[in-house]
Formats: C-alpha cells, structure tokens, sequence
C-alpha cells in the first residue's frame, strides 16, 4: 500500500506546512508561559506573539481595532459565543439551511428558550438569493448568521450584497468563515459584516483548538462566561472592554503560535496563488468524476464562487461505504455522511441515502492524487454496477 493520500481538508488541513510544525515547536520549548500575565522577558515576549497574530488576523479580514479579535478555541466555539451573546428570549433570526451544526444546534436551543428562526432556502446552484433575506426582516431581528462558504457543497455565498441589505436594515450579520478563511478573500468593511467566526485548523493551516472572532466596532455581544482574564484582577464582575469580553482564561498559545505560522505562510504564498492550485486541482477531480457512469455530484456544475470541497454518491452503494473502500483498498482518505449540516442533505435529497461521500482539496494535493482518487472511484462504481445488474 502506498503513501496515504489525505483528501479530507474539508475537515482540518493536513499535512501542516512543515514552517507550522518547526514555529510551533520552537516557540513552545522556548516561549511556552503564561502571556500577559506578568513582566518577566519570557512572559512578555509571549504576550507579544498574541498581539502579533491578533493584529494580522484583524488586517487579514480588513477589521480596524486589533483588540476586537478575540480568540477562541475555534469557530464552534466563536459561534457560541456570537448567537448565545446576541440573541434572547423574543428575539428573531434569519439564517439559511446551508449551515454546520455549528449554528444550527445554538440557534435550536434558543428557539426552545423563545428565540424565533427563519432558514433561507438555497437553489438548486447551492446559492441563497440575498433577496430573500429582508423579506422575513422584523422589528425584533437581532442577527442573520450564515455560512460563509459551504463545508458540503463548497458554494460560497453572496456576503456582500447580502451584508449591504442587512446593513440598510440595521439587522447585524455574522458570517462563519470555516471553510473560507484562508481560502477565498474576506474584507469585512466591504461586504458590509459586523461579525467574522474563524477556526485555525482549515484553511488557515494551524492546529486544532484554536479559532476566533472579529467583532466590528458598534457591535456588542453580551458575554456568557466569565473568568480570569489576566488584568484588573481585583475587579469583581467579568471585564468588558475587548478583548477580555469574549475571552477566558489562559488562551491557548500553542495554538496561537500555529495559527501565526499558518497565516504567515498563506500570505507569503498568496491567498490567490493557494486558491488558484486548489480550484486547479477540484476541477479536474470534478471532471473526472463526471465522467464515470453511476456517479452523482451536487452543485458542482459551475466552480465559480465554489471552494475545493467535491461531494458526490455512487448509485447503489451507501456513502460509508464508498468512504471505507477508498480508506481500505486505495488509502485514500475523505468524508462520508452528513458532514454535521443536516438541512444541506435534506435540500439535496442525500439525507435519504445517509449523505454522501466528500473530498476534500487542500494546498498540498497534488494532480497525482487526483487521478489516482478518479481511478479508485471509478473502479468502485464498476464494481457497484456489476453487482446491481
């Protein structure tokens, strides 16, 4: 059995840019206390490193004020943040039925507490139309929450003519950009958003357990945790200046570390340039998918506005089962299921079939996988077809 050849970037980008690992292993054997907590050189030197990464994080999504880009464990966790902080008992939202679990499951608790919820539909393209947003505006709107670009099907959304609508309304609008943080440009001033959730572990090509979000000036959100925050400690209630506001205890700067190490080199690349390989890349798989009889593809007729994230489903086979063959006889690694966004299935009809299988291209595939994952599901679909006549 050869190499592993690990198409499941959709989920966490693997393998890191070997700069991630050695910057993560210096740093910590070198730098690994407490930031910001004390004033000894170690300490200091730490807490510089978090700045750091706080404000190229706030110029890598255009924000203006480096202390409202809170860190977080990832964008779960920032999400959590966001729509428990901003919303309440008799408040409305309007989100869309492309969303991760992410959102879905808060905003669900919430509708059991008195919080009402719309979901906005996508078309058969993957695409919510940014009309449909103030159509279900009411006075008691308080956010409209969606995901930046889909971790199922890859289409990435209208943010900016859906922030402009949302903007004219006075509605906030917060995007999770999971899947397109560090894949596709986001400038918040421009496409008129108030708030950003961001994981580290994607895209942006650091560790797990570490994420954030940007939150724009002239928008608050309640915090809902309270601990230490390193400074004024004798001060009784939770701070609320930015960024103790929405952050808690001891930040995880091992993972702050990675995250710089990613971000940096994704800048010193070129965020086109990575883009530019991966949709190379996904377009190929794409077309070769397409080609084989008895494969299904959703939504990837047209890649622009898409990222590199490709699911499909073999006729008469369960995805699972696709997913272990491919794991098994090819060592090819991907996703199976429902990707934890449930209403993207039911919209495609896969949820009747158990989801569907995903690949996932990341910024070291190469064309070699991509054939040799075209042959594996090839092969696969001939099998089923035999054994379906």
């Amino acid at each position: 059995m050869g190499k592993l050849i690990y198409m499941d970037n959709g989920a966490t980008s693997f393998p890191k840019p070997p700069e991630v690992y050695d910057f993560m292993d210096h740093f910590y054997r070198n730098f690994g206390v407490n930031p910001g907590r004390s004033g000894y050189d170690l300490c200091v030197e730490t807490g510089e490193l978090v700045e750091t990464t706080r404000k190229m994080l706030t110029r890598f999504f255009n924000g203006a004020d480096p202390n409202r880009l809170c860190f977080s464990y990832n964008s779960t966790d920032a999400l959590n943040l966001i729509i428990f902080g901003m919303l309440k008992p008799g408040d409305h939202a309007v989100t869309t039925t492309l969303e991760h679990n992410s959102v879905l499951r808060p905003l669900y608790h919430l509708s059991r507490a008195g919080v009402e919820i719309d979901y906005v539909p996508f078309d058969k393209s993957g695409f919510v139309d940014p009309d449909d947003f103030p159509k279900r505006f009411k006075k008691n709107t308080k956010l409209v929450v969606i995901n930046h670009a889909s971790n199922v099907i890859g289409t990435v959304q209208p943010i900016k003519e859906i922030g402009r609508r949302c903007r004219e309304h006075g509605v906030p609008f917060a995007i999770d950009a999971s899947q397109s943080a560090g894949k596709v440009p986001i400038d918040i001033e421009d496409a008129f958003v108030d708030v950003v959730a961001f994981t580290g572990h994607k895209s942006l090509l650091g560790p797990t357990g570490i994420g954030g979000l940007y939150v724009r000036e002239g928008i608050e959100i309640r915090f809902t945790r309270a601990g230490g925050t390193g400074v004024r400690s004798a001060v009784r209630t939770h701070l609320e200046e930015y960024p103790y506001r929405l952050e808690y205890g001891t930040l995880n700067i091992l993972g702050v570390a990675g995250l710089h190490a990613g971000l940096r080199w994704i800048l010193d690349r070129g965020l086109e340039s990575v883009h530019q390989h991966e949709t190379k890349l996904a377009t190929k798989l794409r077309d070769g998918l397409k080609g084989i009889d008895s494969v299904t593809m959703y939504c990837q007729d047209d890649l622009a506005n898409h990222i590199s994230v490709l699911p499909f489903n073999v006729t008469g086979m369960e995805a699972m089962n696709v997913g272990t063959i491919l794991d098994v006889d090819h060592n090819i690694a991907c996703r199976t299921g429902l990707h934890c966004a449930p209403l993207v299935h039911e919209g495609l009809g896969t949820d009747k079939v158990h989801g569907a299988v995903r690949f996932g291209i990341g910024p070291f595939n190469t064309e070699g996988h991509v054939d040799t994952a075209i042959g594996a599901v090839r092969e696969i679909a001939e099998m089923a077809a035999r054994r379906n006549k």
